[in-house]
């Protein structure tokens, strides 16, 4: 017998829908109309087609903002995941120490984006900054205003101070999931610590770190308010990343044809690069599927 679809449900999802399309496809596209088009005032526009973007793919200016959101979400990886995963693996599983650790871990997660900016910006001073004044104390050279180096690494740490607790929470959640008969077995087989992560927790963890790795790659590489609370994007252009860069040349500069066409090519990168994480990641997974009979 055929079985009939009834697809009432989709007019309890059609609120949704509609919702997302106001807010999503059609600011989307709006922006790729601007992209290929140019104007000259008056509200009066003219077609273009794909001149903003060659302009944009072309310039050296945008080569050298992306390759720096590059390494910024690179080195934003590297240390939040592992260091996430490290201080889940090292917080207790059960008594009042639980409560505590959670409310800790959740705290810098509730502070705003702008006002995460504007403590760093005030904590790394030379002058008045507890860790900008506690460094020239001991003799460092330290001056985020000033000095390139300085300057990354107060933004790397101000990120890994902020979202390092998401990535725990998300390890921890997953940790306690798992069910106690794994780790009963690895004690009565004599597994060692680093065996029961290497053949029970990593593999279990493997999709909660997929969502970390994503949640947190797609956050560093449209980061805006904390560097230009905190830099401006200098010294120089040294933490200009795509987004500041993108900000100062639709407001600043108020060129929103090239900046339509670097929003939408900011936007594939984006999409992109997070289904490349996505397919490498869950390859396993589905190479495994494969697998069974």
């Amino acid at each position: 017998m055929r079985k009939t679809l009834n697809h009432k449900a989709l007019w309890l999802a059609s609120p949704a829908l509609l919702l997302v399309a106001f807010t999503a496809l059609i600011p989307l596209l709006t922006v790729v109309n601007y992209s290929v088009q140019d104007t000259f005032g008056d509200n009066k526009f003219f077609w273009v087609g794909a001149e903003w973007y060659k302009e944009i793919l072309l310039s050296e200016r945008f080569h050298a903002a992306f390759f720096r959101q590059v390494a910024f979400s690179a080195a934003i990886l590297a240390i939040e995941i592992p260091l996430g995963l490290a201080i889940a693996l090292a917080m207790p599983k059960k008594g009042w120490g639980v409560s505590v650790c959670l409310v800790l871990m959740a705290l810098p997660l509730l502070i705003p984006w702008n006002v995460v900016g504007t403590i760093w910006q005030i904590f790394a001073r030379v002058d008045i900054g507890l860790l900008g004044h506690t460094l020239a104390g001991f003799g460092f050279d330290y001056n985020y205003t000033q000095d390139p180096v300085a300057a990354w690494i107060t933004l790397i740490v101000m990120d890994v101070w902020h979202w390092t607790s998401l990535v725990v929470l998300l390890c921890y959640a997953g940790l306690v999931a798992i069910p106690q008969a794994y780790y009963q077995a690895a004690r009565i087989d004599g597994a060692s610590r680093w065996a029961v992560f290497r053949h029970i927790e990593l593999p279990k963890l493997n999709r909660v770190l997929l969502i970390a790795v994503l949640l947190r790659f797609m956050d560093s590489f449209m980061i805006y308010t904390e560097p230009f609370v905190v830099t401006g994007g200098g010294p120089g252009n040294t933490t200009t990343f795509l987004s500041v860069d993108l900000v100062q040349m639709a407001i600043g500069q108020f060129d929103l044809g090239p900046a339509a066409a670097m929003s939408v090519v900011y936007f594939l990168i984006i999409l992109g690069l997070s289904w490349l994480f996505y397919t490498v990641m869950t390859r396993e997974d589905t190479d495994a599927e494969g697998r069974l009979p």
